[in-house]
């Protein structure tokens, strides 16, 4: 035959069955039987030739198909084989580990450990980071704000009139909503035959479930009529409060419900897969929701958010160029001027997304990084444990090379033992991950975004596969490698196992005791850093001092047909309430105020002195807050001047306490106290000075703050504030009964620490 000269047979044949060749060899034995029985027959060689090749037909068809068939059978037989070592190996595996028992469970267990640590944190990373948010075309949701500034969520929301006008304006987006941004917590009271039970509800602008791409479990969404002024009140309820408040009765939708007085028609269930808490307001709960009456709310500032949904093929760009284009209008506003709001440095739409987790990036792969040099540091240390089981078993590896076992298939055998420990510790660890992740998923108080939908799904599962497979080449192929590339000879000798190591095997051990060593200290170093920022977050002053301080929301009433006259019933059931408490043995102090630190606020505006002139933007609106005599003291806050005292009346000369902030930019060098600050309709009195109080987060420096008298400014909620020698977890049951005692409706609301927002026991 022509051609390129071919290998010899037996060299191919080192790198495989060679089915070319036995095709041919084979094809040619039936030829050249063929030719014989020819011309056994009378033909001539030359036609005998022709007539078989004419018979036999397209010989290289034929080749290429019993190449085909022959690697097939092939690798039929070769898988068949390997699954049948396989099985030898593992079962190998098991005898040794059985011999080995305190070997094989200090293995699992430190795999177990570092395998578990680092699915627990997939699974987090994956809902926070990878995963879309729980939002059909979530890609196409934007958050919509002003920049960044000082003022809190007064300027990071919008008044009715802007959200409209942003709304009509705009032409990028598919649909905007928003919804209310200063609902508290246990805000409804659910009446159900006399027994007052605490919800937390918010108001939503009507196309809120439509522009996410809600769609209620039972029951109908909101429409545009049902937000109007007059409108008959409706409801939707959340899965979770509907199962547990309702029994999951699904004849409630259609009825009425009793929420603060008043009946209300329930007109649907929402999704369970659905929670607002989780991406909206990481660590709260919500029960129910009502739509945003936008005209009621016209004169109430700058109080919704906003959130759009991007017009199909709409990219971040334009989103932002439109929002450039529309931000003047909506500070320049001429319809509504009495509520325009802060939108002269513009508009910055982001992904819904980014703002959900966005700030939650850096750590979490900072975590992952931690857990993944922590399961480095178990592979070594395993990698070294099984350098000196290796050294244990040379003469059992010798032995089986002399009697004909390849390298190959003896790394092969000893990577599958490293596999089988690796895939034990990885479903000890899955289990554990499993476990830790579900009680990750029921921390109410943690405000992690999205952390009820951490769980262990198929790509969590998927990925511990990963981790134990990487973690076995990891530890297992070095000293797999190592156990088998000793001489032979040498080992089978009685000094074999002592001489044959040499300095070679004590380089290499002593190697993997550096490098473990090494990523050691790196995980010490960043665990001292964090260590250290963390003991520098607990040595910051709040501004008050929160040990041995508590609060809990109180039930009031002060509607009437004026200012004045409301003023007066809120006051004097303020008094009530804070002469009870102050009644009860082991209470301090005890005072009121509508909003409290790390949790809601506003700004009502800018403030400045009689007479100074400022540029624009110099001046920023401060924090408000509204509270009663004793706050001060029963907050621990430090106060210059004098607090505030029931005397300081509705129609009085209006008094307000600044912070140490505002007090030094107002007035540098002097005493602020005496002073006035106008608010442009009026001029208020500055009568104290307390202390910077930090106000969303312990690594954030104090704003402005102003304090405002319960006796002449309307709170937007009432949480008590109290002091007690005693162990405050022991007063709720006491505090509850004396709020009762006073106010019958008043709801079974918790008791929680003022710093940390945590529920204690007792209610």
């Amino acid at each position: 035959m022509s051609g390129a000269p071919r290998r010899p047979r037996s060299v191919r044949r080192l790198f495989g069955p060679d089915h070319a060749a036995d095709v041919r060899d084979e094809l040619e034995f039936h030829r050249a039987a063929k030719v014989d029985d020819l011309v056994a027959r009378g033909w001539t060689p030359d036609d005998a030739r022709r007539e078989a090749e004419r018979q036999l037909g397209d010989r290289r068809s034929l080749q290429r198909i019993g190449e085909h068939i022959g690697g097939t059978m092939n690798r039929r037989q070769r898988l068949g084989d390997y699954w049948r070592e396989c099985l030898q190996d593992l079962h190998f595996a098991g005898r040794a580990f059985a011999r080995e028992r305190g070997f094989a469970l200090v293995a699992v267990l430190v795999l177990a450990l570092a395998i578990g640590a680092n699915v627990a944190t997939f699974s987090v990373i994956n809902t926070l980071i990878l995963r879309p948010l729980p939002f059909p075309d979530a890609s196409q949701l934007v958050w919509i704000a002003p920049p960044p500034s000082a003022c809190g969520l007064s300027c990071a929301t919008y008044s009715s009139d802007a959200y409209e006008e942003f709304r009509d304006q705009s032409r990028v987006y598919q649909g905007v909503t928003g919804y209310f941004a200063f609902s508290g917590s246990d805000n409804v009271r659910l009446d159900r035959g006399g027994d007052v039970v605490p919800a937390t509800g918010l108001d939503v602008i009507s196309n809120f479930f439509q522009v996410l791409g809600v769609t209620p479990a039972i029951g109908r969404a909101f429409t545009a009529a049902d937000a109007r002024t007059g409108a008959r009140p409706v409801a939707l309820l959340s899965h979770a409060y509907w199962a547990r408040q309702f029994a999951a009765d699904r004849s409630l939708v259609g009825t009425n419900i009793m929420l603060n007085g008043q009946p209300t028609t329930v007109i649907g269930v929402l999704p369970a897969s659905f929670d607002f808490g989780s991406v909206f307001l990481p660590g709260a709960r919500v029960d129910l929701f009502t739509p945003l009456d936008l005209d009621h709310a016209r004169d109430w500032g700058n109080i919704v958010t906003l959130v759009g949904r991007l017009r199909s093929g709409a990219t971040l760009d334009q989103a932002r160029d439109d929002a450039s284009r529309v931000a003047p209008d909506l500070y320049f506003n001429v319809k509504y001027p009495q509520s325009r709001g802060q939108y002269r440095n513009g508009l910055v739409p982001v992904p819904l997304e980014t703002h959900v987790s966005g700030e939650w990036h850096r750590p979490l792969i900072v975590l992952w990084s931690a857990v993944g040099l922590i399961l480095l540091i178990a592979c070594v240390n395993l990698s070294n444990l099984l350098l000196v089981r290796g050294a244990a078993r040379s003469k059992e590896v010798a032995m089986r090379q002399a009697l004909g076992a390849t390298r190959a298939r003896l790394v092969r055998q000893a990577l599958t033992e490293s596999l089988a420990l690796s895939l034990t510790g990885a479903v000890l660890g899955l289990a554990a991950a499993f476990g830790l992740v579900r009680w990750l998923a029921h921390r109410g108080d943690l405000d992690l975004p999205l952390l009820n939908g951490v769980t262990i799904d198929t790509a969590a599962v998927l990925w511990t596969v990963l981790v134990a497979v990487v973690a076995a080449a990891l530890f297992g192929l070095v000293p797999a490698l190592k156990m088998t590339s000793d001489n032979v000879q040498e080992a089978l000798k009685d000094s074999g196992p002592a001489a044959g190591r040499g300095q070679r095997h004590e380089r290499l051990r002593l190697g993997l005791v550096i490098a473990e060593i090494a990523l050691a200290s790196v995980l010490l170093v960043g665990a001292g850093l964090l260590l250290r920022s963390f003991i520098n977050v607990l040595d910051v002053h709040l501004g008050f001092t929160p040990e041995q301080a508590a609060a809990i929301a109180v039930d009031y009433d002060d509607s009437a047909a004026s200012a004045e006259a409301g003023a007066s019933k809120r006051v004097a059931a303020f008094q009530r309430i804070l002469d009870r408490v102050d009644a009860i043995p082991g209470i301090e102090a005890a005072g009121i105020s509508d909003y409290l630190p790390f949790g809601a606020n506003r700004s009502w505006g800018t403030l400045v002195p009689k007479g100074k002139v400022y540029r624009p933007g110099e001046v920023s609106p401060p924090l408000v807050y509204v509270v009663t005599p004793g706050f001060f003291r029963a907050m621990g806050i430090g106060l210059k001047g004098r607090d505030f005292t029931w005397d300081d009346r509705f129609g009085g000369q209006p008094v307000i306490v600044i912070n140490a902030s505002a007090a030094r930019f107002y007035w540098p060098g002097e005493n602020a106290v005496g002073k006035f600050l106008s608010n442009g309709r009026v001029d208020l009195q500055v009568i104290g000075v307390a202390d910077d109080v930090r106000e969303e987060r312990v690594e954030d420096a104090s704003g402005w703050q102003v304090y405002y008298p319960a006796t002449q400014e309307s709170p937007s909620d009432a949480r008590l504030v109290i002091r007690s020698r005693l162990p405050v977890d022991t007063l709720g049951s006491t505090m509850l009964h004396a709020l009762r005692e006073l106010n019958p409706a008043q709801p079974a609301v918790a008791l929680t620490l003022v710093e940390l927002g945590m529920t204690l026991p007792g209610v």
